[in-house]
């Protein structure tokens, strides 16, 4: 059984920092790529950082790119967000999943920046 389990959100005024993490189990998490998405209030979910199977290769798309750092530690089964000078529009609920994704998703975890 799929189980992805995020963790490390919270309450962060802006310029602040957070370090997310997803326990990931049920599929060969070495073997497959990851990635963080996101979904604010009203939008679509998007995704914000991608790392290869073995962590050699990372992408980010514009709005990120430069704050966020994405790893993953294969011995864990874990993937991190690392997430540095944070803006209001950062608001969301984070998740992670497999690239492509898996249809089964975690709780995610809040992200909330106070302006």
């Amino acid at each position: 059984q799929v189980q992805l389990v995020e963790s490390g959100g919270g309450l962060v005024q802006a310029g602040g920092s957070l370090r997310l993490s997803c326990a990931a189990s049920g599929f060969t998490f070495s073997i497959r790529a990851m990635a963080w998405y996101r979904q604010a209030p009203g939008k679509q979910r998007e995704l914000v950082a991608y790392i290869s199977s073995t962590g050699l290769n990372t992408n980010y798309p514009d709005s990120v790119k430069g704050r966020f750092t994405i790893s993953r530690d294969n011995a864990k089964n874990t993937v991190y967000l690392q997430m540095n000078s944070l803006k209001a529009e950062d608001t969301a609920v984070y998740y992670c999943n497999t690239v492509p994704s898996m249809t089964d998703w975690g709780q995610g975890t809040q992200v909330t920046v106070s302006s």
